[in-house]
C-alpha cells in the first residue's frame, strides 16, 4: 500500500519523448524540433491526449499547416516525421495510415550562387573569428554547423585536407584546406589552445563529446585534440546533463556576420552562410573540375544533388546566347 502511494508519477508526455529521444541519441536540434511539433499538435486539438486520436487529427495538424500557416513543404515534412516519432516510439502505436499522410513535395529551388568578386567583397567587410569562418566555408564547401564543429584533431595541415565528421547523414568525409588559411588557421589554434588551458586550471575543459565517445573514452573530453577549432568565449550550462563547459562558436553569430557584411557590400541577393557553400561548388565547376570530386568534396550522397549546380551554371549568364545578342 505505501509503496503504491509512493511510487513516482510516471514522466509526462513530452518528458517521455525527450527520454525516447536521447536513448536513441538523436541529436539536441532534433530533441527541440520533435519536443515542438508534439506540443503544437496538442494544443491545436485542445490539449487532447494523442493516444486517444487517430489519422483524422493528425491529417488535419498537417492540413492546417499548409494551408493556413502557409509553412514550407521541409516544415510539413518536419511535424509529419515527429507525429510519426510519438506514435511509434513513444506511445508504441503502429500506425500504416500514418504513412499514406500525403507528405508535401519539396519544390526545387535553384540555390542562390555569389560571383567571386561578390565573395571578396563580403569577406573585406569581414575581420578577425568572422572573416576565418567565412573564408573556410567557402574554401572548403562546408556547412555551417560542420564549420563550427571542427575539433582541432581534424585540420590536417601537412596533408591539406580537413576532415569533416560526422556530416548530414551521419558520414566523415575529407575536403580540402585552402593554402591560404594555414596561417589564420594556426593562430586560431593557439587562441584556442589559450582557452583550453584557462578550462584546464579551472577544472572545466571537458568538451562535449558523442554519447558513445563519451563512454568509450572518458579521458577524451579533455584532450586537446578533441577541443573545438572555435570555441565560444564564454562558458554554457549543457541543457540535457547541467554541466557547465565551453562549447563552439553560436551559429547565429554568423549567420549575422554574414547577412550584414553582404549589406554592407551592397549585395542584394539573400546572403547566409550557406551560399558560401552552393558559391565553392559553382565556382569549383566553373574551373572545369569534374561533378564527381565536387560530389565528394560536398558529402552528397548523389550525384544527382550535385547536378543542380549545373543548371546554375548552364542557364543564363555565359551559358547560352540570347538571341536578341545575334540580331
Amino acid at each position: 500500500m505505501n509503496d503504491a502511494h509512493n511510487a513516482a508519477p510516471p514522466p509526462r508526455l513530452l518528458d517521455q519523448v525527450r527520454l525516447r529521444i536521447r536513448a536513441l541519441h538523436y541529436s539536441i536540434r532534433t530533441e527541440g524540433a520533435y519536443v515542438d511539433w508534439a506540443r503544437r499538435f496538442i494544443l491545436y486539438h485542445h490539449k487532447r491526449h494523442p493516444a486517444e486520436m487517430g489519422a483524422t487529427e493528425v491529417a488535419a495538424f498537417l492540413s492546417h499547416l499548409a494551408a493556413e500557416r502557409n509553412v514550407a513543404a521541409s516544415t510539413q515534412n518536419q511535424a509529419k516525421a515527429a507525429l510519426l516519432f510519438l506514435y511509434r516510439e513513444v506511445l508504441g502505436v503502429q500506425l500504416p495510415w500514418l504513412d499514406e499522410v500525403i507528405t508535401a513535395k519539396r519544390p526545387r529551388r535553384l540555390p542562390v550562387v555569389l560571383t567571386p568578386h561578390e565573395v571578396r567583397t563580403i569577406l573585406l567587410e569581414l575581420d578577425g573569428t568572422m572573416w576565418l569562418l567565412a573564408s573556410l566555408l567557402y574554401g572548403t564547401g562546408m556547412r555551417l554547423l560542420e564549420g563550427l564543429r571542427l575539433r582541432v584533431k581534424d585540420v590536417e595541415f601537412e596533408r591539406r585536407e580537413i576532415v569533416v565528421r560526422d556530416g548530414k547523414g551521419g558520414k566523415d568525409r575529407v575536403t580540402v584546406l585552402p593554402e591560404n588559411l594555414i596561417r589564420p588557421l594556426q593562430d586560431q589554434l593557439a587562441q584556442a589552445r589559450s582557452l583550453h588551458t584557462k578550462d584546464m586550471a579551472d577544472d572545466c575543459a571537458d568538451v562535449w563529446l558523442p554519447d558513445a565517445l563519451a563512454l568509450k573514452y572518458p579521458a577524451a573530453a579533455r584532450s586537446w585534440g578533441w577541443q573545438f577549432l572555435f570555441p565560444s568565449p564564454v562558458r554554457s550550462t549543457d541543457p540535457r546533463t547541467g554541466v557547465i563547459r565551453r562549447h563552439h562558436l553560436h551559429e547565429y553569430t554568423l549567420q549575422r556576420a554574414i547577412a550584414g557584411a553582404a549589406r554592407r557590400a551592397g549585395i542584394v541577393k539573400p546572403c547566409s552562410p550557406h551560399v558560401l557553400r552552393h558559391s565553392f561548388a559553382t565556382h569549383l565547376l566553373q574551373a572545369g573540375y569534374d561533378i564527381r570530386t565536387v560530389q565528394e568534396l560536398l558529402g552528397h550522397a548523389e550525384v544527382s544533388t550535385t547536378m543542380i549546380y549545373t543548371h546554375v551554371l548552364n542557364k543564363g549568364g555565359r551559358g547560352i546566347r540570347s538571341p536578341l545578342d545575334s540580331i
